[in-house]
């Protein structure tokens, strides 16, 4: 019986991979530099695994920014856009080319944007999206690809095993930029490239290769199907003698069960940790062939893997296909875990003894792997371990559970239509025509991190710390009037992240020193943990949002975080239904949200940005995420008066096929993310005439180049071709925490300057 990794983190156990790129960036070292760093990450992350003693250890897992972007570059897939930066062909010229394809390039004459990004799935990990055209021409470019597997085979030997995207899900995972086609049309082009690649491994020494094929477990269109029948019939016959092993997560095969397990490979890995349910119907299709990996160590959250459960599934399987036949390995790559529960010095200790990063994760695939073999002792720590979770006082506090029994309808619903309460907010707050905004949070300088470093350590007292807030806050509100933006924000200069702030002042939560994870790029998040009921002993907000209102005559934003966004961006309790873990969030935000109204903050905006996130991969299984999530969110807002606003915000999604419950979150305004797409998104919003007022961001803020007034103001031209010009206001497609001050205030100046432009050009009928 086998053991398998499907990927490891890549930023480093200190975060060294950001803070590399980060200095790359800035011109502060070189690209040499820069490389020293990945290489010594990359082998270290090997070298765990063979200690670890997993049998196939993944390479090319690692990234300098995102795995989908280097499959695009790796095979040629480069937009036209970029062309000017391919005559550089030295090595620094293909690292400004990969890193413009990611955050944009605006130098040396140029100003090209940034290609868009997305959800990885239903996960806060963001990919690069593939652009295709009609005449799309693959080949193979680049040699990462070999020199990782070269080097993995030098220290690992035959365990090395190169990791790709598959060539299905690369392309479903991608747009067209033209119209007139469909990209898995390009399927025949993209297999030919596959096999090359594929041959030049194995003339390389490789034996396994692992296909990533997460769309296997979505919805597919027979189209669809019929291009993984054809991808894989076609390396099996042009590639032959690799051991392709083709890897599916985070949902069931479902209706494609029978499609995967008769693809003419020598291995499929099924998750059974988000279905453990497909199992069955897996192990009744399979060939005798086929060699079945079972994930079953959570490769998404940081619980102590339940051995019980877990060996119930391996001997279903081994009862069935045989031992040889049965792969042991995490339910997903690792990457979606921090690295190290070692590292934490600080946490509970009888809650530590609950929780596995993804280093002990390795740990419980190889002690499953001596467990099946009769290593007894290990199973009987771990019952221990899992039986004292189960009972603790922690975890479960009664007055939190029938209080969240006993909301009804009428807890979440507005007194009144969003109509009547539109009129009741021009009225109040007098906005212009297409008001302006930001999202929430302005840059965190290293000034501001410093000044909550010294806090932490005691170097700095309660007092200094928050007149040192204080100015910093009253600064920047004076600056949002000198430009003229129409409704404020007080920058969260007190906040450390959108979801460990409120996490912090929670209970039920825990927080890691070290607990890092990838969101995009090199932004990482240290998500919070949350092991018991929740609930909100005190204020969280209020001292700071009234603080701000008081400096200004402008209506001030209150900023919250939303119940889902907090649910999704944290390690969750996998030990009651997710709804329920919801349901008591949501109710702690709905008191922070009525102390606010009753601090006389008239405008609070509620952050959902994860909510499309958390949306099931299939259909039949959506309906009852959106009812739950949707009530969430109506439950944080359902005791306002009619005369006070609510915004919320969603980041990177596609709203198409959800856009009748966003509608039905009857939030005053939403903004959304829209500049990647080109105002795209908004098409949804307009085919369903989508009532309340809408923030279509106009400056992408996850690229540091600054867009000009004209490119802004032909967003909201489009914008307003769209949806009533009415109800649009004009604002960033996201927080400005990580950008840096110079392009923020450039890049705000330019949009309302963009806003009043647009304001001459259309005239915006009265609201009532």
């Amino acid at each position: 019986m086998l053991t398998q990794n499907l990927g490891y983190p890549r930023i480093g156990g200190q975060r060294q991979l950001k803070k590399a790129a980060e200095k790359f960036w800035a011109g502060k070292i070189a690209l040499s530099e820069l490389k020293e760093v990945a290489i010594a990450i990359r082998e270290a992350n090997w070298k765990t695994q063979l200690d670890a003693g997993i049998d196939l250890i993944p390479c090319n897992d690692f990234s300098f920014y995102d795995q989908m972007l280097d499959t695009s570059l790796l095979l040629g897939a480069v937009p036209e856009r970029y062309y000017p930066l391919l005559s550089d062909t030295t090595k620094e010229g293909k690292m400004a080319l990969y890193f413009a394809m990611a955050r944009g390039y605006q130098k040396n004459g140029l100003d090209i944007t940034a290609m868009e990004m997305t959800k990885w799935l239903d996960t806060n990990y963001h990919y690069i999206v593939p652009e295709f055209t009609h005449d799309q021409v693959f080949k193979i470019e680049g040699e990462q690809l070999f020199e990782s597997f070269e080097s993995a085979k030098a220290l690992l030997g035959n365990k090395a095993k190169p990791v790709l995207i598959g060539p299905v899900s690369y392309l479903l995972l991608g747009k067209e930029k033209q119209a007139g086609f469909e990209r898995i049309e390009l399927i025949q082009k993209l297999t030919t490239v596959y096999i090359d690649l594929l041959n030049q491994l194995k003339a390389a020494g490789a034996s396994w290769i692992q296909l990533d094929e997460p769309c296997l477990a979505l919805d597919l269109t027979a189209k669809e199907k019929a291009a993984f029948v054809f991808a894989y019939n076609e390396i099996a016959k042009q590639a032959p003698g690799l051991q392709i092993l083709v890897s599916t997560y985070f949902d069931a095969l479902l209706d494609n069960t029978a499609l995967a397990t008769h693809l003419p490979i020598s291995a499929l890995h099924i998750d059974l940790v988000r279905a453990p349910e497909q199992l069955e119907e897996v192990l009744t299709q399979i060939p005798d062939k086929l060699q079945l990996s079972l994930g079953v160590v959570d490769g998404r959250n940081v619980w102590k893997n339940d051995y019980e459960k877990s060996l119930s599934l391996i001997r279903k399987a081994v009862e069935k296909i045989g031992a040889d036949k049965v792969i042991i390995a995490p339910s997903c790559s690792l990457l979606h875990s921090p690295i190290d529960l070692d590292l934490e010095t600080e946490i509970d200790p009888e809650i530590k003894n609950w929780m596995a990063f993804a280093k002990q994760k390795l740990r419980e695939v190889k002690e499953l792997q001596e467990i099946f073999a009769g290593n007894d002792a290990l199973l009987t720590a771990n019952q221990i371990a899992i039986s004292s979770r189960k009972a603790s006082q922690k975890v479960h506090k009664q007055q939190v559970k029938d209080r969240l029994s006993a909301i009804t309808d009428v807890d979440a619903t507005r007194q009144s239509s969003f109509a009547k309460r539109q009129h009741l907010h021009h009225e109040r707050f007098k906005f212009p025509a297409f008001p302006t905004t930001t999202i929430g949070s302005f840059p965190q300088t290293d000034d501001i991190r410093q000044l909550r470093s010294l806090f932490k350590k005691g170097s700095l007292t309660l007092d200094q710390y928050e007149a040192a807030l204080e100015k910093a806050t009253t600064e920047v509100i004076k600056w949002q009037e000198q430009i003229g933006l129409d409704v404020l924000v007080h920058g969260e200069y007190e906040r450390n992240d959108m979801v460990e702030y409120f996490g912090e002042q929670l209970e039920g939560f825990l927080f890691t020193k070290n607990g890092w994870v990838q969101s995009y790029g090199s932004r990482c998040v240290k998500p919070p943990v949350i092991f018991g009921d929740v609930s909100r002993p005190s204020d969280m907000t209020v001292r700071w949002i009234s603080f701000a209102a008081k400096q200004t005559q402008k209506p001030m934003k209150g900023m919250l975080t939303g119940p889902v966004t907090i649910l999704q961006w944290s390690f969750v309790r996998d030990d009651q239904p997710r709804a329920t873990t919801a349901g008591q969030i949501a109710l702690a935000i709905r008191d922070e949200v009525l102390a606010l109204e009753k601090a006389g903050i008239g405008i609070i905006q509620i952050d959902e940005a994860a909510l499309r996130e958390g949306l099931p991969l299939r259909k039949t299984k959506q309906s009852q995420y959106l009812n739950w999530a949707i009530k969430a969110f109506r439950i944080t807002a359902g005791g306002v008066q009619d005369r006070t606003q609510i915004h919320t915000h969603m980041c990177y999604s596609e709203f198409n096929n959800i856009i009748e419950h966003i509608a039905a979150m009857d939030a005053d305004v939403i903004t959304i993310e829209t500049s990647r797409s080109q105002m795209e998104l908004l098409e949804a919003f307009a085919d369903f005439a989508y009532p309340n007022e809408i923030g279509p961001g106009v400056y992408d803020i996850h690229s540091p180049r600054v867009p000009t007034t004209e490119e802004m103001t032909t967003l909201l031209r489009k914008a307003a071709s769209l949806l009533p010009p009415r109800n649009l206001w004009v604002n960033p497609d996201c927080g400005l925490k990580t950008r840096k001050w110079p392009e923020t205030r450039a890049a705000l100046i330019n949009m309302v300057a963009a806003a009043r432009q647009i304001r001459e050009e259309i005239s915006v009928e009265a609201v009532l």
